[in-house]
């Protein structure tokens, strides 16, 4: 099933999209899809990091030379 959502956008950022889209050859919804779709993958990833940080300096995992370390 699918959801339609209209975006307002900045006039600025709508001509950057619509160049892209012309170079590309692709839509500009399927860019707006892929670029929402990171953007909702990166912000999870930043919150599972964040937890388990938290949880790593408890346990003295302060670096990333920390974690090589251990795992080395």
């Amino acid at each position: 099933m699918r959801s339609v959502l209209s975006v307002s956008l900045p006039e600025k950022m709508a001509a950057e999209l619509d160049v892209l889209a012309r170079k590309t050859g692709r839509n500009k919804s399927d860019i707006v899809k892929e670029s929402l779709g990171l953007f909702l993958w990166e912000t999870r990833f930043h919150q599972v990091k964040q937890r388990l940080s938290r949880k790593a300096k408890a346990e003295g995992f302060i670096t990333d030379d920390d974690v090589f370390k251990a795992i080395s």
